[in-house]
């Protein structure tokens, strides 16, 4: 989550007693630790940062909310996707579960916040924050247009900065910046919360001049840029050309934001505590050290908005950026690749392999930095159970670091779901769709696990028992909603959808009834149904109704078929 003290500390007082987690598990112990973010809290609370542009989000055209009612789920439950999954029909409650807790977290924009659009909020404090939102649209496109999903990064656009910076972290009441973010002081760029517990803790960049003038934004502010993945993500369920228009020029300045601010002089970037929270990496990344997640994502970020530009007929423009993405995905090889340990490490300062071995590494396969060999290490490790191959899988520290929780102890081995949605992005990049689907049902399961033994969604999960991340949040929807929504529909009964092609696969793996009724994409509602052939039961018959033509690739049994889908009502037997 974007501040796991945050989270800790509103768990302390709301339950009124000491922490559950030790304090050998906090960058700093825990009395010093809540003294700190009292008081930092109280500030923040209490002063509105300093205004640092006449008119934010002149990038984004849309300048205005037009109020409209609020989607209820009593109202828009008939009209949601509804899955079919008779294999374990506890997975389907869990799916209607976490939708009635999304709808808990949709909102309007509040009067003079300058928000735009309607979103879904992050389920944890009174802020909306960028990673978490990203996440969120990627289950929220499957209900496209019924609920707020991807229209919820509208309110980031809309509060860039003139330089191209966005806060990770906004205030959801008042549309301003998080002031802890905020560069009050002036100053070239520093951590307001730093590495390993110590405030205020300077950048130094190495080989390269210090940008000028400072940073809107302290580094804490300016991490996890995944907006275009998201847009992205979206774009493939809805083939919405027009929304990739939108966003494109706000998303190329934040692009040149980050290129300016967070380079390290070696030409990797640089990130503090805010990309994983209480991380054992952190320390190591002190004052400027580069991080493996960052870096890649910097990749990524070009990687997509080059695919952006070629939709939009930038050909131009694409080439520049692919060229750009692949300079500093040799920078990542050469320098963060440890051919012994055959992983990827965070650099320090100093230009030295940070030891700990995280799954931030795993960006390197959903920004396709990694080479075919490479990526086959890191599969290694996604399959060795001294590392990432827990009961719950995969954890965010590897379970042989000396710091591992095997009860989450949040960013010290949970599992959490934007994690294990990148390795399962990043595995299907390299053709290893089996084990990304592997991990997804694993992921399915255990929280399925949990879902019956609690009746609710968690923050995050523990990876060595089926039970909640100690600490983590309850009834969180959130991110938290990938799982039991977009894991169902996409690797469970196995819809994934290629907006643009306008053609929507189906890989049968289940023997039971399976599917789909009021299934989205591309503009279609789909209903679709599989069960044992009467006839033959080693078959499925398929039955479909449709409000337009779409391509429908099936595959069962190791083999495919291509059917044209009509308008209205057909059957079809599998192969």
């Amino acid at each position: 989550m974007s501040n796991p003290f945050r989270s800790l500390k509103e768990m302390a007082l709301e339950a009124g007693t000491r922490l559950s987690v030790p304090a050998n598990r906090l960058i700093l112990p825990v009395a010093e630790f809540l003294t700190f973010w009292l008081a930092s809290d109280a500030w923040a609370q209490s002063n509105a940062p300093a205004m640092t542009d006449a008119a934010p989000g002149q990038y984004f055209v849309r300048k205005e909310y037009s109020p409209h009612p609020l989607p209820k789920f009593s109202d828009l439950r008939d009209q949601l996707p509804s899955p079919i999954y008779d294999e374990n029909p506890d997975w389907v409650r869990m799916y209607w579960k976490a939708w009635e807790l999304a709808f808990n977290n949709f909102h309007e924009p509040a009067s003079g916040s300058g928000f735009v659009s309607q979103f879904i909020d992050a389920a944890f404090n009174q802020n909306i924050f960028l990673w978490d939102t990203c996440f969120m649209t990627m289950f929220c496109n499957v209900a496209h247009p019924l609920v707020p999903g991807i229209g919820s990064l509208d309110n980031f656009y809309a509060k860039q900065h003139a330089d191209g910076e966005i806060c990770r972290e906004i205030g959801r009441a008042t549309g301003i910046d998080y002031a802890e973010w905020v560069n009050r002081e002036g100053k070239e760029l520093f951590s307001r919360w730093g590495w390993n517990g110590a405030p205020n803790a300077p950048v130094s960049y190495k080989g390269r001049a210090t940008p000028q003038p400072p940073p809107l934004l302290t580094l804490d502010a300016l991490n996890h840029p995944i907006f275009a993945w998201a847009e992205l993500e979206s774009y493939r369920m809805t083939g919405d050309v027009g929304r990739l228009q939108l966003v494109y020029e706000p998303l190329l300045h934040y692009y040149r934001a980050l290129e300016k601010y967070l380079q390290q002089g070696n030409g990797l970037f640089m990130t503090d505590w805010a990309s994983m929270d209480n991380s054992p990496r952190n320390p190591f990344l002190k004052n400027g050290g580069c991080g493996v997640d960052i870096s890649c994502q910097m990749v990524l970020l070009a990687r997509n908005l080059a695919e952006i530009a070629q939709v939009l007929g930038k050909a131009g423009e694409a080439r520049a950026l692919e060229r750009e993405a692949e300079r500093v995905k040799k920078l990542i090889n050469q320098r963060m690749w440890d051919d012994q340990r055959r992983f990827y490490f965070d650099l320090t300062q100093n230009d030295g392999h940070a030891p700990v071995k995280t799954i931030a590494a795993y960006w390197a396969l959903l920004a396709r930095v990694a080479t075919r060999s490479q990526a086959r290490a890191l599969v290694a490790e996604l399959q060795n159970p001294k590392t990432f191959a827990r009961l719950h899988c995969p954890p965010t520290l590897a379970a042989d670091e000396k710091d591992f929780d095997p009860a989450g102890g949040y960013w010290r081995g949970a599992v959490w779901a934007p994690t294990t949605t990148l390795v399962i992005r990043g595995l299907e990049n390299y053709g290893y769709d089996g084990l990304a689907r592997e991990i997804a049902l694993n992921h399915l399961t255990n929280i399925g696990r949990v879902f019956l033994e609690t009746g609710t969604l968690w923050e995050n999960y523990a990876p060595d028992s089926a039970k909640p991340g100690k600490p983590a949040k309850q009834d969180f929807v959130g991110w938290s909603g990938i799982g039991p929504i977009l894991y169902l529909l996409e690797y469970g009964i196995g819809l994934k959808p290629n907006a643009p092609g306008n053609e929507l696969v189906w890989d049968l793996r289940s023997t039971a009834r399976q599917g789909c009724e009021r299934f989205r994409f591309n503009g279609h509602v789909v209903s679709l149904t599989a069960a044992p052939a009467a006839e033959d039961p080693r078959k499925m018959t398929i039955r479909v109704k449709s409000d337009g033509t779409f391509k429908l690739r099936l595959a069962h049994n190791g083999q495919s078929k291509r059917i044209q889908v009509k308008r209205g009502e057909q059957t079809i037997v599998s192969p």
